[in-house]
């Protein structure tokens, strides 16, 4: 395998999908409100792709570290595991996407706000929690990720930032209905992060990582996962009814994810083995995908 490819297995940007989606959706909802700004889209985009790519590295890091990943782990093998790339190449990659992600969120902050104002400092403030939070999750000498804090930084970061915050920068003002879509992206995100934690929940345990997963149980992890991926269509068809003046059927074509997340839900309930949890990941990362851009065409026809 060449260089160039085993960096680009790295950073895994299969996972790319999910965390554009908020800010896809985010951008849209700002659209229907009545004020969009392209520059902000494509900037958002930027960063978010430097922001996953360093979240990516610096978990492959951080699980080598800590023994999370190993020869017996379900799931694709990992860069620094399994000897593609060595601790030292990784951690110079984190810096170098760290250093990335400061810059292209600084030129974010700089075209939407006035110079050191306000809003231009608060948001300086918060692109520094998600480098921070990107590298930490399960790097460093207390990873949140290992203490079950995993579920809560997802819905925050993809679904509170990336959407709420996102169409803020769009609008220039705070909208609090615009929290109800943002809280259905936070929980498909969830959705995605707990299947992969209910896969991974033998070497999770046997390398200390504590997830919601190892702490409700196979048949509880499941219940919740009903929860995650199901309550979304319940927030957004309040936001619907709510925020949309003339309905129509048009405003309804998010439901076209829905008999996906129905047979998901039924897959769950029949699996007997972790092992099998793997070939969702991508189904319930492109559903949600899915679910963002039909949602924005939802409100904008």
């Amino acid at each position: 395998m060449s260089t160039f490819k085993i960096w680009l297995k790295a950073a895994r940007l299969r996972t790319l999908p999910l965390a554009f989606a908020s800010i896809i959706l985010g951008s849209m909802l700002a659209a229907f409100y009545g004020k969009y700004n392209s520059i902000v889209v494509v900037m958002s985009l930027l960063t978010t792709l430097f922001l996953q790519v360093l979240s990516n590295f610096a978990n492959d890091y951080g699980d080598s570290v800590h023994g999370a990943d190993h020869k017996d782990r379900e799931g694709p093998s990992r860069s620094v595991q399994s000897g593609l790339i060595t601790l030292g190449q990784m951690k110079t990659a984190m810096i170098l996407f760290s250093f990335l992600s400061f810059i292209s969120g600084m030129v974010l902050i700089h075209l939407s706000f006035p110079l050191l104002g306000f809003y231009y400092i608060l948001f300086t403030f918060l692109l520094i929690i998600c480098i921070y939070a990107s590298i930490t999750y399960t790097s460093g000498n207390t990873p949140y990720g290992y203490k079950a804090l995993g579920d809560i930084s997802v819905f925050i970061f993809f679904g509170i930032f990336g959407v709420a915050l996102n169409a803020f920068v769009h609008l220039g003002y705070w909208n609090w209905s615009i929290l109800l879509p943002a809280s259905a992206v936070g929980l498909l995100s969830t959705g995605v992060l707990n299947l992969n934690n209910m896969r991974d929940v033998i070497s999770d345990k046997q390398a200390g990582k504590n997830t919601i997963a190892i702490i409700l149980g196979f048949e509880n992890s499941k219940r919740y996962q009903y929860f995650l991926v199901i309550t979304p269509y319940i927030l957004v068809s309040i936001f619907i009814v709510l925020e949309v003046q003339t309905l129509s059927v048009l405003n309804f074509l998010y439901l076209i994810s829905l008999p996906i997340i129905i047979k998901h839900v039924n897959q769950v309930k029949a699996i007997k083995y972790v092992q099998h949890y793997d070939p969702m990941l991508k189904v319930i990362a492109i559903t949600t995908l899915l679910f963002c851009i039909t949602l924005g065409l939802s409100v904008l026809l």
